[in-house]
């Protein structure tokens, strides 16, 4: 190891235990928490059904850089090299769509084995599995209803993908020995104002319980639920609100997922976490970086994402709350956004672990809240980022930009041979 690296590490050890801070134990939780990254960052959301074709349903992917991954195989190669970037645990999150299958397959029809490819990619590089439905960019979803579809047909249909999806989560978590979360968006909604904002929820509340009326171990799957603010082409109405989401996964004792694009823009989700965990048992997270609301930026070391990563860790939260990532920008190299953005979620949680958090607490509890400002302050700058080295540095991760390096040779190698 560099001893310059090594050094600085020693150095802030020494400043960090005045705090009365002990950076080897938060060095080893720091070690544990595991991101999930999202697969759809690397092939722009297309998936990988036979004949796919645009995206739908409020979402949109911006950009054209060269190299998108093409095929299950290009995405896992991306993200072997992505991950070898990213100190700490990991996991990945998969949507529905990116099966591999001979034939096309419907998606009320998917199982397990479309997905084997992928358990056994998880097993050799021993990560967790997540996944989701997708149910957007499809012929029945084109109106933008799915499991609120005043047409039976079509919401069984959305009913059944995701229950198969089920199916498959559960497969995920007994073959990998960790829970995967899958998580269920949908993107119905008005594009103008309604009369009835009350009978499409009955319907999409009725399909959801239909959805996860079979028991199935805590141990294997979670099923989560995800609220919107609206959708591109759905602006005046979303279905499944936030009110309508916290209300149903707190009497269901369900997952709560909380996006960072999906509120208000003077709304952030750090602020959340806290009320919504006196309700529901388990949150999901899906850090993003809405620029103008939900565009999905890749995600920043910004008061935001350290705000989240406080949250969680201020509040003993870590066994509750399981992070994500949900941004897809197509303008730079999508590895490289692998790597900034995890990196960057990755920094924040340790700073929040690096935070003499129970100093604040007894100023705040006392009613020194000059103290309590000043700290915080202060606690900016205090040497974190020697700690995050030596993390890197432990586990043969490059350190500092230095990781940019080997993308740009991945990039020349790999990504311009695609076309």
């Amino acid at each position: 190891m560099n001893t310059q690296i090594e050094n600085a590490y020693a150095l802030a050890k020494e400043r960090y235990g005045e705090l009365g801070i002990d950076v080897e134990n938060a060095l080893a939780a720091f070690r544990q928490i595991p991101v999930s990254m999202h697969c759809w960052q690397g092939d722009d959301v297309v998936g990988f059904e036979q004949g796919a074709g645009s995206l739908s349903g409020g979402i949109q992917t911006t950009g054209n850089y060269p190299g998108k991954a093409r095929s299950a195989t290009e995405l896992r190669q991306d993200l072997d090299f992505a991950m070898g970037l990213i100190p700490g645990a990991k996991r990945l999150n998969l949507h529905a769509i990116y099966l591999e299958a001979d034939k096309p397959i419907a998606r009320d029809q998917i199982q397990p084995e479309h997905f084997r490819g992928w358990v056994g990619w998880a097993k050799t590089n021993q990560v967790g599995l997540d996944f989701n439905p997708t149910c957007f960019s499809h012929p029945q979803s084109e109106d933008g209803f799915t499991l609120s579809h005043q047409d039976d047909k079509i919401r069984q249909f959305w009913i059944d993908h995701c229950k198969a999806c089920r199916h498959i989560s559960a497969y995920f978590g007994e073959s990998l020995g960790t829970a995967s979360v899958m998580n269920i968006w949908v993107p119905d909604g008005m594009k103008d104002l309604p009369v009835d904002r009350l009978s499409p929820r009955r319907r999409l509340m009725e399909s959801l319980d239909e959805i996860i009326a079979e028991k199935i171990d805590e141990r294997y799957h979670l099923d989560a639920v995800e609220s919107k603010l609206f959708g591109v082409g759905l602006e005046s109405y979303t279905v499944g609100s936030n009110e309508f989401y916290l209300g149903y996964a707190a009497s269901r004792d369900i997952v709560l997922c909380l996006d960072a694009g999906h509120f208000h823009p003077t709304e952030v989700i750090s602020d959340k976490i806290s009320a919504a965990s006196l309700y529901v048992r388990r949150m999901l997270l899906h850090v993003s970086r809405p620029v103008r609301w939900d565009s999905d930026h890749v995600v920043l070391l910004d008061d935001e994402t350290q705000a989240i990563a406080h949250e969680i860790v201020r509040n003993g939260l870590l066994d509750r709350v399981h992070i994500g990532l949900d941004f897809f920008d197509a303008s730079i190299n999508r590895v490289a956004a692998w790597a900034i953005g995890t990196r960057n979620m990755k920094k924040a949680l340790l700073k929040a672990l690096l935070e003499p958090t129970e100093q604040l607490r007894q100023m705040e509890t006392s009613g020194d809240y000059t103290g309590r400002l000043a700290m915080m302050e202060e606690a900016k700058s205090l040497p974190w980022q020697a700690v995050w080295d030596y993390a890197c540095a432990i586990e043969g991760v490059p350190v500092s930009s230095y990781w940019l390096n080997d993308v740009r040779q991945y990039e020349l190698q790999i990504l311009e041979q695609r076309g």
